[in-house]
């Protein structure tokens, strides 16, 4: 069995740790301090899944905490954001919902076929990219005003995403449920 707490899944505990370290900067006006920690938790989950590929360091537990800090960075994110109006509050409502259907689906197929790992397809890896893109481009908007006007065609193409893969996400699985 190979030893659970290898770098990338301290890597990626930390992102979890991060993420009250990120409230808290947000909480306090502190927008500079909150970049900082998103691009340092963004890093170390590029570096995570990195090392546990090319390391051979994969693990189970691996498989499952990776996204869910991933959700754990978004949700609170959306949140957070809905709440000072940088993002609609139904844009976060169809990000969680995406979410929660995503979990309903994997009940399903768990409770069907005993099959415990969701496998993320394309479709839903873009749409997690454009959630995270959206929730840094805002940042850097905050932070230092520079970037293009590219606000509602994210928040548009985040909605779209979001629909779509956990539609995507539920079909698949109901599928895999009906035949387990």
């Amino acid at each position: 069995m190979r030893f659970i707490l290898n770098i990338p899944n301290s890597l990626t505990m930390l992102r979890i740790v991060l993420i009250p370290a990120f409230v808290i900067a947000l909480e306090y006006g502190r927008v500079e301090l909150a970049l900082y920690i998103f691009f340092a938790a963004a890093i170390s989950d590029g570096l995570d899944g990195l090392i546990a590929r090319h390391q051979d360091q994969q693990t189970e537990l691996g498989t499952v905490l990776d996204p869910i800090a991933d959700k754990f960075m978004l949700i609170t994110s959306f949140i957070l954001y809905a709440r000072y109006g940088w993002v609609p509050e139904w844009l976060t409502i169809i990000v969680i919902s995406r979410d929660l259907a995503v979990v309903a689906g994997w009940t399903a197929v768990r409770i069907q076929s005993h099959r415990s790992i969701i496998t993320p397809s394309k479709l839903g890896k873009t749409a997690i990219f454009v959630e995270f893109v959206l929730i840094c481009y805002i940042l850097i908007n905050k932070n230092f005003g520079v970037l293009p006007s590219l606000y509602w065609p994210l928040i548009w193409t985040t909605a779209a995403l979001a629909v779509s893969s956990g539609l995507h996400y539920v079909h698949r699985e109901m599928k895999i449920a009906a035949k387990g």
